[in-house]
């Protein structure tokens, strides 16, 4: 089994595991096994992606849901949805209609699918998942910004058993360029009282903020501890973390790199 299966994960704590790109592992006290957006393409050409092997054979963490936060290939994979479906048949698979659809297309049983919209609340066994959204569906037209052409979500998890225990991590999907100007976004994460969040950036890619913008976005949201997300995986995509911690300033949240194919456990 995965080393992350039986890390211990004391009360008050959240076991995190970053397996590159925006794909992560969650653990709570309670055993409970998240994983976000899992991407493990077996087929794996050198000129594309930055390892030569995937950082995790399926089959080897027992997985409880699965959370998506939209229905790209890079964040709904469904190869390795079904080797996680066939591996762990109990596990559930939350996530947009686009996101649902396409893995009930490629054979996992609608009962084994959850379709979420912004404002749910999804159940995780001993964790639950507020859905927010990373892109607006209009876009942002005072920006020349299109609609996306998918629903682009955030998830805020809550893991802990008691409000003392409680902690609450932010994933921000992709978010919009302009994510951290628009409080119709950035309000309701706030309000879900996130304590760490991973957020997706790249220093001259415009989908997403730039570092400046993950800044200021971290900052509109509350956190007291950010992590860089969306790197260490396609070769053409990659960035230096160094660079987006020096885009912060020295009040803002607590700053966590987490290295590539590594576990930590986060007390907020």
């Amino acid at each position: 089994m995965h080393p992350f299966s039986s890390l211990t994960v004391p009360a008050g704590t959240v076991g995190i595991h970053w397996f590159g790109q925006s794909t992560y592992a969650l653990k709570d006290a309670s055993g409970t096994i998240v994983q976000v957006d899992p991407y493990y393409p077996s087929e794996r050409a050198p000129d594309r992606f930055i390892h030569a092997t995937p950082p995790l054979d399926e089959s080897t963490l027992p997985t409880d849901f699965v959370l998506l936060t939209h229905n790209h290939s890079d964040h709904t994979w469904p190869e390795s949805c079904l080797r996680i479906h066939q591996s762990f048949p109990d596990c559930r698979f939350v996530g947009p209609v686009e996101s649902t659809d396409n893995l009930r297309e490629k054979g996992i049983a609608a009962d084994r699918l959850v379709t979420v919209n912004v404002g749910d609340v999804a159940a995780l066994g001993s964790m639950t998942a507020h859905v927010v959204y990373a892109k607006p569906p209009q876009g942002d037209p005072d920006a020349g910004i299109k609609p996306p052409d998918v629903q682009h979500f955030g998830f805020v998890v809550e893991a802990g058993s008691s409000e003392a225990d409680k902690v609450r991590i932010y994933f921000s999907g992709d978010p919009i360029h302009t994510f951290a100007d628009h409080a119709a976004l950035t309000e309701p994460v706030a309000a879900l009282r996130p304590d760490l969040g991973f957020l997706t950036t790249h220093p001259s890619e415009g989908e997403f903020p730039f570092f400046d913008g993950s800044a200021k976005m971290a900052q509109k949201v509350g956190l007291k501890t950010a992590a860089p997300s969306h790197y260490q995986c396609f070769v053409k995509r990659n960035y230096d973390p160094q660079a987006w911690v020096a885009a912060f300033p020295l009040d803002g949240p607590e700053l966590l790199i987490i290295p590539y194919n590594r576990s930590v456990v986060y007390r907020k």
